[in-house]
């Protein structure tokens, strides 16, 4: 629960709220269903941090977002923002950014649309809620994990849609990390698929979904499928999202300046469709569009004094995938790029939480593979760093000698769950201090590995969700799906990460004692 604020710091919010003169009802009448705008996608919230927050929602036609917000549900002192208009350039989507939110308290909010054609017509109102970052030292949880609607698995409403979803919202969570693959532009979605065992899944369908996203529209038709999942509506007004993208979100293993060697692609340029996808995505996730750069995905959170979360953007700066074996940093090993290099260089030193959870959205030590012999990770096999690798290299050279301490990463895109210890004692490039790195994932897409460990960084597997030797693409009826859980003692500091199944099974559990 959140911890309670003082009394006179409640007050000043309430004052706040009057002042605002947020009691005032809606000079509209509501008007007939077929004739008032529609909220088809719920509501979200996202990057909740410094006592802001970010309201996402959609319109069916052109008109106004507004919201209003509590401490409490039942909106006695409830402040109200007039949003952008939803219109056509933009999906019809809107978002407000809500600021100078008490720190610590759940707030309550709520999202109507005022019609742009008849401003007396008002939507229905969608409820949801979140809380804000603490001041102060209490428990804080969160969940992770990436990989939806992928490999042909999409909703089965038979199977009772993406419940994965049901059960991360059961933990309770403070917020979601979406580790990318948000949706799968590549994978068109067909009705029916037929099991092993003879029986048909059966997936809802779109216009968009049917083929490879070469529009803006289909791009954006995959992040509107998703939202066709009452589990995934519901779980996104309870609990805020923090979301990086990986490759689906265009196409597989795209890398800037690809051209595209795919008949089912009219579009070849792997920029182009980058460009189209990278609008989609910050069109249907709740993100802050940073000022210095409004289409930039990676960025920090600061989440009270035990949590730092940095997401990571290892897509939009890589060079090309290659043989990756590079004895020297040049264009060809970019993975995060120069500046955000320097960037999660400079968040991790100034951090002064106990906890810093790298998101990435590809694991370190776990080999992805391309055609023709090439690598999409940063991990090329046994040895020494070479290629990407130098990077990731560099970056764990600088924590160890700069003494930042506690940094623990979660990953999702290899679509199992597994726990890995990287030791220095057991790897070729040694300059680093012991850490963990934890994989989540599918939420609801194909199982497939477990994958090949390269030892350049040590890595050793202390568990995985996945027997050896099980046939791929599995689908979520077959129960392997994977989310995280981490969750941080208030008292203790103490760091529980848990990895769980589609019903939220704890399948595997480790206590991580901070070092002071």
């Amino acid at each position: 629960m959140p911890a309670k604020r003082s009394m006179s710091s409640r007050r000043e919010f309430i004052k706040q709220a009057i002042l605002a003169g947020s009691g005032v009802a809606f000079p509209a009448i509501i008007r007939s269903q077929s004739s008032r705008p529609q909220i088809p996608c719920g509501v979200q919230s996202g990057d909740v941090a410094g006592g802001r927050a970010v309201i996402w929602s959609r319109s069916d036609r052109p008109a106004r977002m507004i919201v209003e917000y509590d401490t409490t549900d039942a909106f006695r002192n409830v402040r109200r923002i007039t949003g952008p208009a939803a219109i056509e350039p933009g999906d019809f989507t809107a978002r407000v950014d809500l600021s100078g939110l008490p720190a610590g308290q759940k707030i309550f909010y709520r999202v109507t649309f005022q019609s742009l054609e008849d401003l007396r017509s008002l939507s229905e109102t969608v409820t949801g809620s979140f809380n804000t970052q603490p001041s102060t030292r209490r428990d804080v949880s969160f969940v992770w994990g990436g990989d939806v609607c992928g490999q042909g698995w999409g909703i089965n409403p038979d199977f009772g849609g993406m419940k994965i979803y049901r059960a991360m919202q059961a933990v309770g969570p403070d917020f979601f990390i979406h580790s990318g693959d948000t949706i799968y532009a590549d994978g068109p979605i067909q009705a029916e698929v037929r099991l092993d065992d003879g029986s048909i899944w059966r997936n809802l369908t779109t216009a968009e979904k049917s083929k490879v996203a070469e529009t803006l529209d289909e791009f954006r038709g995959n992040h509107r499928y998703n939202l066709l999942d009452e589990n995934f509506r519901r779980f996104n007004a309870e609990v805020p999202m923090l979301a990086q993208w990986d490759d689906h979100e265009v196409r597989n293993n795209w890398y800037p300046g690809q051209v595209i060697e795919d008949d089912r692609y009219r579009v070849k340029s792997a920029d182009l469709l980058a460009a189209r996808g990278r609008r989609a995505f910050l069109d249907y996730t709740p993100n802050r569009f940073q000022p210095d750069d409004p289409e930039r995905i990676y960025r920090a959170h600061e989440y009270g004094p035990l949590l730092d979360v940095i997401l990571l953007d290892e897509r939009s700066y890589r060079g090309p995938n290659t043989t990756n074996r590079q004895t020297a940093m040049s264009e060809e090993t970019i993975f995060l790029g120069t500046s955000q290099l320097e960037w999660v260089k400079q968040r991790l030193l100034g951090s002064r939480a106990t906890w810093k959870v790298i998101a990435s959205d590809m694991p370190i030590g776990l080999i992805v593979g391309d055609t023709g012999g090439r690598f999409e990770n940063c991990a090329n096999g046994d040895g020494p760093a070479l290629g990407r690798e130098l990077e990731v290299a560099d970056l764990l050279r600088f924590i160890k000698r700069r003494r930042i301490r506690n940094v623990v990463w979660v990953t999702a895109d290899v679509h199992y769950a597994a726990a890995h210890f990287y030791d220095p004692a057991r790897a070729q490039f040694v300059d680093f201090n012991p850490f963990w790195e934890f994989v989540a994932g599918p939420l609801n897409a194909g199982t497939f590995g477990p994958g090949r460990m390269d030892n350049t960084f040590g890595p050793e597997v202390k568990f995985t969700g996945i027997p050896q030797g099980m046939k791929p693409n599995r689908s979520p009826k077959d129960g392997f799906q994977f989310f995280g859980h981490v969750k941080i003692d208030g008292k203790t500091g103490i760091m529980t990460v848990s990895l769980h199944d589609i019903d939220g099974k704890k399948l595997y559990s480790i206590e991580l004692t901070p070092d002071k």
